[in-house]
């Protein structure tokens, strides 16, 4: 396993898995907003953003954290391979650099609220809206300080 920076040419790739990742978890969003984010994580997101990628040794993405400054972004994992520490490496790696880290986590993706309380952010805010003014509530969270 390596974790590494993102470069263009994981774009693709890493847009993918988001996609994969995005159906199984976010049974909220419909098929038209997973095809209108799409392009815009693939040409918009992932370029604008401080990207990280867990490698396997065969050089394919297990998962990806991208980061504004400390807060994280997004956080997508490999469906298959959810539950086996690649997102908390993912973390971990990025507290090594920002060790007071914030992130947003739809209140109708119960399962990432549960891995970040986990891991131990805490609940801080909330908005009815997410950053694009759709109606899909947030949750603001921030990293308890040890």
């Amino acid at each position: 396993m390596t974790i590494r920076p993102r470069n263009a040419a994981d774009d693709q790739p890493l847009a993918d898995l988001w996609q994969r990742s995005v159906r199984a978890t976010h049974d909220f969003l419909s098929e038209d907003d997973i095809q209108l984010l799409y392009p815009l994580v693939r040409d918009a997101y992932l370029p604008a953003l401080k990207t990280w990628l867990w490698q396997h040794p065969d050089g394919s993405p297990g998962g990806f954290i991208a980061t504004a400054g400390d807060k994280v972004e997004m956080l997508f994992i490999e469906p298959a391979q959810r539950g086996q520490g690649i997102g908390r490496q993912l973390l971990d790696y990025v507290r090594a650099r920002h060790p007071s880290l914030s992130v947003d986590v739809n209140q109708q993706n119960p399962q990432a609220h549960g891995f970040y309380r986990h891991y131990g952010f805490e609940d801080i805010g909330c908005s009815p809206t997410d950053g694009e003014g759709r109606p899909f509530q947030i949750i603001h969270m921030r990293l308890a300080q040890r």
